[in-house]
């Protein structure tokens, strides 16, 4: 069974006024994302590509019910995320993290990197006593699936960062050393899957490089499970074991990762990977 099950999905946004505040004749909406249907496998990274405004980060915040949808189903886990209660998608957000696009608008500036990277262990439960609302910083932070400790420094390490870092704050740090934090930051609870929204777009090319190493390399050591959400074909064919393809709200192609790459059947993903310089296609 897969993971993630993403079943006739839309999400629907009404706009009935100009910009300048004069209703519009004729309430205009615009379908974000449009009758979705796809999976995710434990274990794999699904690579969600497109251009600029095609609906990828509007699904990808679907799936963790951060948006609400106007109709269809996600289930998680075997759990229907919208079904469920606010106890219920609390206990599931300790499984589901996600990793944003912007590292500079991500991360507190108020807060010293050691309460940022142990954050979601004080929303979802205790470093000691494993009521929510307590809180130690310096406590461990548990993980939700293995039940292995991890503290502060160990997430600074596992994102190849030194335990120094932990009494800074973001504004002291390069955009690849803050998007490792974020990573840190998503990784505290051990989930089951992370969203990566374009988590390498606002980064310099050597950079990203980087980051997306370093994802690949925490995928293989923890098991982790990707939704990895670019307008980069070749960045998601490194990272990707499947391929959807996104295009006006809509999936119009989804295949392993190579079989896209060589052989794409939708016009769509042709155009892609025709205005691709380091991807070559045999059609």
């Amino acid at each position: 069974m897969a993971l993630v099950e993403v079943r006739n999905l839309v999400k629907i946004y009404s706009g009935g006024a100009s910009p300048f505040g004069i209703p519009a004749a004729v309430d205009h909406q615009v379908r974000a994302v449009d009758d979705v249907s796809l999976e995710i496998h434990a274990g794999e990274t699904l690579g969600l590509v497109g251009e600029s405004g095609s609906g990828k980060s509007t699904l990808g915040r679907l799936i963790l019910r951060l948006i609400e949808p106007s109709s269809g189903s996600v289930i998680f886990d075997g759990q229907d995320v919208f079904a469920v209660g606010a106890r219920q998608i609390r206990e599931l957000r300790r499984h589901m993290q996600i990793i944003f696009q912007d590292p500079f608008g991500s991360l507190n500036p108020r807060m010293r990197i050691r309460e940022i990277v142990s954050e979601p262990w004080r929303i979802h439960g205790s470093g000691n006593s494993g009521g929510a609302g307590s809180y130690d910083a310096d406590a461990s932070v548990r993980g939700s699936s293995t039940g292995n400790p991890w503290s502060p420094a160990e997430l600074m390490r596992a994102v190849g960062m030194d335990e120094s870092a932990l009494n800074r704050f973001p504004h002291e740090f390069s955009g690849g050393q803050r998007q490792r934090i974020g990573i840190a930051r998503a990784l505290a609870l051990r989930p089951k899957l992370i969203v990566c929204d374009e988590p390498v777009s606002a980064l310099d090319v050597s950079v990203g490089a980087q980051i997306v190493n370093l994802l690949a390399q925490l995928q293989r050591d923890l098991g982790l499970t990707y939704l990895f959400i670019s307008h980069s074909m070749p960045v998601v064919r490194y990272l990707s074991s499947r391929i959807a393809v996104m295009h006006r709200g809509k999936i119009v192609e989804t295949g392993a990762a190579e079989q896209i790459i060589s052989r794409p059947a939708h016009p769509y993903t042709q155009q892609l990977l025709a205005a691709t310089p380091e991807i070559k296609s045999s059609n």
